[in-house]
């Protein structure tokens, strides 16, 4: 009786994360492996704050470099569908600026596109490097 219990549990707490993420798809830590990139977001409370970086406040989220203090702030942002939002976005040194979409493909693939607006660049021993204008992310 207790491992059917333990089962039960179990399987309803993978049917919650399921669920969740098809409710929320725009509340999520999506990683980017090639790039070595990572974007928090939450376009619906949005009250990420940037770690080392608080001082921005509470944000819809923001796109970063792993093991590196610099990144791009979501300044502001639309859900426009379950599966699409606009966002715009900032480096943190407010010196640049662009427009982007976020496409939800499924559960687990996005698409990030730059638009309109500055390329958004990264730290890469010690120079900057272009990201392309079209990003897969993976969620994590």
């Amino acid at each position: 009786m207790k491992r059917l219990i333990v089962i039960a549990v179990i399987v309803l707490s993978v049917l919650g994360v399921q669920a969740q993420r098809s409710d929320t798809p725009f509340r999520a830590y999506l990683i980017n492996k090639e790039y070595d990139i990572y974007l928090h977001i939450d376009f619906y409370a949005q009250n990420i704050t940037i770690p080392g970086q608080e001082l921005y406040g509470e944000l819809p989220g923001y796109l970063r470099k792993r093991h590196n203090s610099f990144c791009w702030v979501i300044t502001s942002c639309k859900v426009l569908s379950d599966k699409k939002a606009e966002l715009q976005l900032i480096n943190d040194f407010g010196s640049e600026d662009l427009q982007a979409t976020l496409t939800r493909e499924n559960d687990s693939l996005y698409i990030l596109r730059q638009g309109k607006g500055s390329t958004i660049k990264i730290p890469q021993n010690g120079k900057w490097q272009k990201l392309p204008k079209t990003i897969e992310l993976i969620r994590h």
